[in-house]
């Protein structure tokens, strides 16, 4: 095989080491797992500000069911100081009923109140619980994600490997200076700096060469570098 057309089975090795490359990165389980994740840094950004404020509520109706059980405490002893008879003079016992109706009035506030801190925080423990829910599902999903992505990793750097390997081999006899004009090329034209002439067109740009040009090569001794008028690659004809 000649210099050239080695060069076109390093373009071709080359090629499949960027798809390769390519195929690696993008990943259909990369982009989801960066979805995923983004969704899990959403719910516990959000499930943290909704279990300060359900902690919260949950204080205060703590505070209200501990006050309510003190009145009710203090209601029962006054009905029983009341009805004991141990209390008969008139003024002591207005007094003590004017109490009682006092203390029945702030119970009936206190339940409201607690009833208002019930409508709120019965909803936000159910949205807790469910983000919690989401959570530990994204959670897993992202463990299989990891899984699949490394697996599919190992494989794809096992083929890159092998092609990486071949690629060493096939530019080994090659001249450094048509190795340097080739890599320079790979790297400013996409990866690719050889390719076949195919007919009239470049096998890189896909372009048909002038009538000129092409007699230009043809006229080339067979080891001669041509390239593409059109975007400079190496021809191999």
């Amino acid at each position: 095989m000649d210099a050239l057309h080695a060069l076109l089975a390093v373009q071709e090795r080359d090629t499949q080491a960027d798809q390769l490359r390519h195929r690696r990165a993008h990943l259909p389980e990369r982009a989801r797992l960066d979805t995923v994740t983004t969704e899990l840094a959403s719910i516990e950004s959000d499930g943290a500000a909704l279990t300060v404020e359900r902690d919260e509520l949950a204080r205060r109706q703590a505070e209200l069911e501990a006050e309510l059980a003190d009145i009710e405490r203090r209601i029962g002893d006054l009905d029983k100081r009341m009805h004991s008879g141990t209390v008969t003079a008139a003024r002591d016992l207005q007094a003590m009923a004017a109490q009682m109706e006092a203390m029945r009035r702030r119970r009936s506030d206190l339940e409201d109140a607690e009833l208002e801190v019930l409508e709120v925080l019965d909803p936000l423990e159910k949205r807790v619980a469910e983000l919690q829910d989401r959570w530990a599902a994204l959670d897993r999903e992202a463990a299989e994600l990891r899984a699949t992505i490394a697996e599919q990793e190992h494989g794809i750097d096992g083929e890159l490997a092998e092609v990486v390997a071949a690629r060493r081999e096939a530019a080994e006899p090659l001249p450094a200076e048509l190795m340097t004009t080739y890599e320079r090329l790979r790297q400013r034209l996409g990866g690719v700096g050889a390719a076949p002439l195919v007919g009239a067109s470049c096998g890189g740009c896909h372009l048909t060469l002038s009538a000129g040009a092409l007699d230009r090569i043809r006229r080339l001794p067979p080891d001669a570098v041509a390239t593409c008028e059109q975007c400079g690659r190496i021809l191999v004809r």
